[in-house]
C-alpha cells in the first residue's frame, strides 16, 4: 500500500484501518461480518497466490505459504481461526501485513474502503463482549449502517505460534537492583493478552505496576497523581516513575498519551517508552516527534527491563 499523511503526522489520536469483511455460512443463512485493521501494519493487499503446503502447521487455520518478493509469508485464514466456516461467495482477498518485526497474510473475503478516524471513536469492547471472543477484539467502531469489529491481530499471531522463545528472565543482580529502587510504572496497552505479559515481566524484575487499558484511563490517573502530589507536597516520583504505553489504543493511543505528557509543566520529566508492535524504521519518527523516551518493539520484550532501568536511573541523576 502507498503511504498515507496518517504517517507523517504525530500525536493527532487518529488512525486509518483497512475496512475488510468476511463471509461465513450459519446454517440456512450466510453471514457477512465486517472487520478492521490499522493502515499501519498493512503493506499490500493482494489477489489469492499459488501456495505451497507447510509440514506440520500448528492450526488448521494455517493453509500455507507463497513466495513474495524472496520471501516465504505463511498465510492464514481468518474465517478459519475465527472457528467459522468460510463461504467462497467471491475470490478471496490477501492482506499482507507486518508487525512484530514479522511478516504474515490473512486469507478474507474481500476489502472495501480505508476509513480515517479518531481514536475516540473506537469503543473498547466491554469484559463481557471480550470473554465471549476469547479477548481477540481490541476495538469496536459504530458506523450507521454496520458495526466493526478491530482485530486483535497479535493475539492470533500469538495462539499460531505457541512454541516462541520465551522471555529471558534479568539477572539477580539487575532483579535486586530494581527491588531496591522501589521503582513504580504505569503499564496501557489495551489487548488483554499483552497488559498481561508487559506486567507480568515487570513484576518478575521486582517493579510495581499499575495497568491500565487505554491512554484516556492513564492520563486520568496521572492527573489523579498530580492532585496527590499537590495535596501531601511530596514530589510526583514517589508516586511513579515511568509509563510504558502501547500506541494503538480505543479512546486515546499512545502517542497522544506521550504529547499529553510531555505538555504538561509537571509531568514531562516522567519518562515515557513506548513498546508497540507497530514501532519500525518507518514510523519510528512519530515517537520522537512527542517526546517520547524511548521506543522498544514488541519483538524485543527481552529488552524491555534493562531499557527502562536505564532510563530510570538517567531521570533519577539528572
Amino acid at each position: 500500500m502507498s503511504e498515507t499523511n496518517i504517517l507523517l503526522e504525530s500525536g493527532t489520536n487518529e488512525l486509518e484501518i483497512v475496512e475488510f469483511y468476511l463471509d461465513e455460512k450459519r446454517g440456512q443463512k450466510d453471514y457477512r461480518g465486517y472487520y478492521g485493521i490499522n493502515v499501519a501494519k498493512v503493506l499490500e493487499i493482494l489477489q489469492m497466490p499459488d501456495l505451497t503446503d507447510m509440514p506440520e502447521v500448528s492450526h488448521p487455520a494455517v493453509l500455507g505459504a507463497f513466495n513474495l518478493r524472496d520471501e516465504i509469508i505463511p498465510l492464514i485464514d481468518l474465517v478459519g481461526w475465527l472457528k467459522k466456516e468460510r463461504l467462497e461467495s467471491e475470490p478471496p482477498k490477501v492482506i499482507v501485513t507486518e508487525f512484530n518485526r514479522t511478516k504474515s497474510a490473512f486469507l478474507v473475503s474481500g476489502v472495501t474502503r480505508i476509513h480515517r478516524i479518531n481514536w475516540q471513536e473506537v469503543e473498547a469492547p466491554t469484559g463481557y463482549v471480550s470473554s465471549l471472543t476469547v479477548n481477540s477484539i481490541t476495538g469496536v467502531v459504530k458506523f450507521p449502517n454496520r458495526i466493526l469489529f478491530i482485530l486483535d491481530m497479535e493475539k492470533i499471531t500469538a495462539d499460531l505460534n505457541p512454541d516462541a522463545a520465551p522471555i529471558e528472565e534479568p539477572t539477580e543482580a539487575l532483579k535486586q537492583e530494581i527491588q531496591e529502587r522501589q521503582t513504580n510504572v504505569l503499564v496501557v496497552d489495551d489487548s488483554n493478552m499483552a497488559r498481561k505479559m508487559i506486567s507480568g515481566i515487570l513484576e518478575k524484575a521486582g517493579f510495581h505496576v499499575h495497568p491500565v487499558e487505554n491512554g484516556g484511563v492513564a492520563l486520568e490517573y496521572l492527573r489523579s497523581l498530580q492532585a496527590k502530589s499537590r495535596q501531601t507536597g511530596k514530589p510526583l516520583s514517589n508516586y511513579l516513575d515511568i509509563v510504558v504505553s502501547d500506541i494503538e489504543m480505543p479512546i486515546m493511543d499512545g502517542h497522544s498519551l506521550t504529547r499529553n505528557i510531555k505538555e504538561d509543566t509537571e509531568l514531562r520529566e516522567l519518562p515515557v517508552v513506548l513498546c508497540s508492535s507497530i514501532i519500525t524504521e518507518t514510523l519510528h519518527h512519530k515517537g520522537i516527534a512527542v517526546g517520547a523516551d524511548d521506543q522498544v518493539s514488541k519483538a524485543e520484550l527481552n529488552e524491555l527491563v534493562g531499557r527502562v532501568v536505564s532510563l530510570v536511573k538517567r531521570h533519577a541523576t539528572a
